[in-house]
């Protein structure tokens, strides 16, 4: 009679276990069972669950977003595209997204290279969502318009920008040289204005050097950089070098409207001022900080202005606030535009890409400046003015610079921060 019992319990626990394994096999297919559809989703889901910053994934479960997004019938690439857009879009980071194969290659054209388009550094506002004008290239067709930063893209040939990616918006301002595009555009204390820009090749050259004198009998090297993509550490090293041999006694680098670029980049540039010290803290979820050191030597120990306005940002931000918390160079400007954070570009099995927040950045002492920026040591705000007047006399921030090095250039950059 036990054994009896014994057999009717254990196959009653074999037809309960059987009923659960064929539920679940509604839900859970094999590895190989899924679409090409089904395993981008996967794919993008797995890179965001090992590297993404914020470990609650903006306080959802995210293997729930996951399963959820694999339910629904995926007919061709285009919906997928459709799905990661939406599942990435619920971390509520514009700076983590994805980019079809063309902004894929788009983007590092425009880190390495030159495009053709407007000449436009945009982002997402995150307090209004708004598409925003982090700051135009120098030269640039939108730069000649007169489009400055923190303008709002309203419209883009009379598509609303309200419900587009950064890179939909980037994708509707490319196009061949010589088109013409059509932006509405809100700024504070104006009107909304449509800007017509004829697109143009974009050159990329990120560094203008020139040494200048001043009426006291100052030499000082005047240097300009655009952003930082590949060559722009080598570039800057080359005109600091070339400035020296030309007798520079001390240095004024304007990043006003320099939109950011390759991290790598910022770190090889602020390595050619620093003879020791840290560069700049990466933190990433959980906690563990890294760091980047300066081991010198460094190309010069002359004086050093920095020019920072709103459209300082990213990997410019990085450089500024290390140089000063180093105290090896004095800011002057306005507060920059405060991109703490760092993304880090994967490339995806079918040829598009996934650009995710995986740290956040510290200053040398330790700043965070995500949303806040960084304050200059000197704050003079910046008059409008036209690209030509630019580091000229005409130029409020650039002659405050050049007072500062020509009066009392010894305590320029010499430490006097707390």
């Amino acid at each position: 009679m036990g054994l009896f019992m014994d057999k009717k319990i254990w196959r009653r626990g074999l037809s309960l276990l059987m009923a659960v394994w064929l539920a679940l096999g509604i839900f859970i297919q094999p590895a190989g069972a899924l679409t090409e559809e089904q395993k981008l989703i996967s794919e993008v889901w797995r890179i965001v669950n090992r590297n993404y910053l914020d470990e609650t994934f903006n306080h959802q479960n995210w293997a729930t977003v996951r399963q959820k997004v694999l339910e629904k019938p995926l007919k061709n690439q285009e919906a997928a595209y459709a799905a990661v857009q939406n599942m990435l879009k619920s971390l509520d980071d514009p700076f983590t997204r994805f980019l079809d194969p063309e902004q894929y290659r788009s983007l590092q054209v425009n880190t390495s290279g030159e495009l053709t388009g407007v000449g436009l550094q945009i982002a997402l506002d995150p307090k209004t969502g708004k598409l925003e004008v982090v700051a135009p290239i120098a030269g640039s067709p939108a730069d000649k318009a007169g489009i400055q930063p923190r303008d709002r893209i309203i419209k883009i040939e009379g598509t609303s920008t309200e419900n587009l990616t950064l890179d939909e918006a980037a994708a509707k301002m490319r196009g061949p040289i010589g088109s013409l595009v059509t932006l509405l555009i809100e700024r504070d204390g104006t009107q909304e204005q449509e800007i017509r820009v004829v697109r143009d090749r974009i050159a990329l050259n990120p560094v203008i050097s020139d040494l200048r004198v001043t009426p006291q009998g100052t030499p000082i090297g005047y240097l300009r950089l655009n952003q930082f993509n590949a060559n722009a550490s080598m570039e800057l090293a080359h005109a600091i070098n070339s400035l020296e041999k030309k007798g520079a006694a001390a240095y004024i680098l304007d990043l006003r409207n320099n939109p950011g670029g390759l991290l790598q980049a910022g770190i090889e540039i602020a390595r050619l001022w620093l003879d020791s010290g840290t560069i700049v803290y990466t933190v990433n979820r959980q906690g563990i900080q890294g760091s980047f050191e300066a081991f010198g030597p460094a190309l010069t120990s002359d004086p050093l202005v920095i020019l920072v306005n709103q459209g300082t940002a990213s990997a410019s931000e990085i450089l500024a606030g290390a140089l000063q918390d180093n105290g090896r160079a004095t800011l002057v400007g306005e507060t920059t535009f405060g991109k703490g954070l760092i993304q880090s570009l994967f490339e995806l099995s079918d040829g598009s890409g996934l650009a995710v927040t995986i740290a956040k950045y510290e200053t040398p002492q330790h700043r965070d400046i995500n949303k806040l920026g960084i304050k200059p040591d000197k704050v003079i705000p910046l008059e409008t003015i036209t690209r030509d007047q630019i580091g000229t006399e005409a130029d409020p921030q650039y002659q405050a610079a050049v007072e500062m090095l020509t009066n009392n250039p010894v305590v320029v950059g010499m430490g006097n921060r707390a």
